[in-house]
């Protein structure tokens, strides 16, 4: 796939099946994404793999979370919390592990580990794989951050859900750059 096609229609696929991506595409997935800016060369980011009986699991932590916040929750909300994580046949969580760094501040740092989450969502792209980026209230919830073993200094940037698109994939909304640019001309 050419570079600047991947760039002009990579869209957010939500409807999504059975197969995952292979290990092979995982592969070059997060090669990709290892490319992002790092100033410092820091590699502020790591990466959890949620797949197969694991992601009933992540429900389980979901549910378990949702009651913590709420021990009047519904029946139903409960349900919900725990079917999220099989919306996918693989969720790949992003996660900013953020250094103490006297020249690279933790918002660029930030910044770094969502890059590496967009060429991650690009290269699922230019290999045919679904995916769409996810975050919710479960991404800020300390229980859930406890549950997959975040640190202190590490944030849960969002859950990459993967898989074989199933249905016709969307095309790319074509925004025009003339509504977003602008250019400084200092007095």
């Amino acid at each position: 796939m050419d570079a600047l096609d991947l760039l002009l229609n990579r869209v957010s696929v939500t409807r999504l099946c059975e197969p995952a991506p292979t290990a092979d595409q995982l592969d070059l997935m997060f090669r990709a994404g290892l490319r992002a800016p790092d100033h410092g060369q820091l590699h502020p980011w790591r990466f959890l793999i949620i797949e197969g009986d694991a992601r009933h699991k992540l429900g389980e932590l979901f549910a378990a979370a949702l009651c913590e916040r709420d021990a009047g929750a519904a029946e139903e909300a409960l349900q919900k919390a725990r079917n999220m994580p099989l919306r996918a046949p693989m969720l790949v969580l992003v996660i900013a592990s953020v250094k103490p760094h006297p020249k690279v501040p933790e918002g660029e740092q930030l910044l770094a580990a969502g890059c590496a989450a967009h060429g991650l969502l690009l290269a699922a792209h230019a290999q045919g794989i679904g995916a769409v980026w996810r975050t919710g209230e479960f991404s800020y919830d300390p229980r859930v951050l406890e549950g997959l073993g975040l640190t202190e200094q590490e944030r849960l940037l969002g859950f990459l859900y993967m898989g074989t698109p199933e249905g016709r994939v969307r095309s790319a909304p074509v925004l025009e750059p003339k509504d977003f640019v602008q250019r400084w001309n200092a007095q």
